[in-house]
């Protein structure tokens, strides 16, 4: 999906998929002390204004600069600092050791980009860092609850098995979930999970 594209969807004045957190990575959020947490892909900011909430020292990049002005609307409102970032994956400054944590809520890359970004992921966690992940697997293709259009966009156990085998997989598993984040995200879905471990 292009900048163009999420532009034009977050341009509305509604957050498209709400300003609650994305419930797996609450639970996270809610179990850990908090730390340094990289959010890629985060659109309207609702997960990174909640870890902010909680006291996460949180960095936020996406496409959209619409994303941005809406997460930093939602930032200010509720009285937290969030950094974020409008550009690419491909280009964003990714430091080694970084972050305790980096959390990928519904980020669909492209294959051919996909590996590349996921092992820039590892190499910023921090030793004993967590990486946390909830998609849309590929039994999702053709529901109408959310999720990219394209089977080569969805995710299995086995592709996240494989690109993040150098982490210690503490949980990956598909499940159907109901979703309640806005207008996009509504309905039951099939997702899978991983959270894993530097």
């Amino acid at each position: 999906m292009s900048k163009e594209f999420w532009d034009a969807r977050y341009s509305q004045t509604v957050y498209v998929y709400g300003t609650q957190p994305n419930d797996y990575l609450k639970k996270f959020i809610d179990s850990r002390t908090p730390g340094k947490i990289f959010l890629p892909g985060e659109g309207e900011g609702r997960n990174a204004v909640y870890a902010a909430l909680k006291g996460w020292d949180v960095v936020a990049v996406d496409l959209s600069t619409e994303g941005k002005r809406k997460a930093e609307n939602l930032a200010r409102e509720n009285k937290v600092s969030i950094t974020y970032r409008a550009g690419n994956l491909l280009d964003f400054p990714y430091q080694e050791d970084e972050f305790d944590a980096v959390a990928l809520i519904f980020l669909h890359l492209p294959p051919e980009i996909r590996l590349l970004i996921h092992k820039q992921f590892i190499r910023s966690l921090k030793p004993g860092g967590f990486l946390l992940i909830e998609a849309f697997s590929k039994d999702q293709l053709g529901r109408p609850t959310g999720g990219p259009p394209s089977i080569e966009l969805l995710y299995d156990r086995f592709l996240l098995n494989r690109d993040f085998r150098l982490l210690k997989i503490l949980e990956l598993y598909h499940t159907n979930e109901q979703l309640n984040e806005g207008p996009f995200h509504s309905g039951e879905a099939a997702l899978v999970r991983l959270l894993a471990q530097k």
